[in-house]
């Protein structure tokens, strides 16, 4: 099928980005690891990223502030986000500014994470851990 002249791209460079999760290892990113991630995608223009967790039952996120928004969508297991559990199947929006107590994996839980700038990890005495599309891309290109 031939596309109009006004529907083609005006970037050659534009394409589809296709990951085989299936056959991506899965990285710790806990000590412990009881935290692994598979990291999916990354968008140095925008600052975006995605990445699938897998969160053992007990795993506990500390404190962040999200510094963009971030879409998540539980593909199995249950998490504990503030008053609320998260099932199988569940999808949250959370938007830029955000802050939560700790999340904590109440099963051993899978869940795609789509998120449109980092996180920010804190105690008391400050920023413990930033995490963003740059440290995903360090991931990406580890594996």
């Amino acid at each position: 099928m031939e596309i109009p002249d006004y529907l083609k791209p005006t970037h050659s460079g534009i394409k589809d980005v296709l990951v085989k999760s299936s056959e991506k290892d899965w990285i710790p990113i806990d000590p412990d690891g009881q935290a692994l991630v598979k990291p999916l995608w990354t968008s140095p223009d925008s600052g975006g990223w995605a990445v699938l967790y897998h969160w053992k039952q007990g795993f506990c996120a500390p404190a962040h502030k999200h510094l963009g928004a971030i879409h998540v969508f539980i593909v199995s297991g249950k998490l504990q986000l503030r008053d609320t559990q998260l099932c199988s199947g569940d999808y949250v929006y959370e938007p830029n500014g955000i802050v939560h107590d700790a999340t904590t994996a109440l099963e051993d839980t899978v869940h795609l994470n789509i998120a449109d700038g980092p996180v920010a990890f804190f105690d008391e005495k400050g920023i413990t851990q930033y995490f963003g599309w740059e440290q995903v891309e360090q991931m990406r290109q580890g594996q």
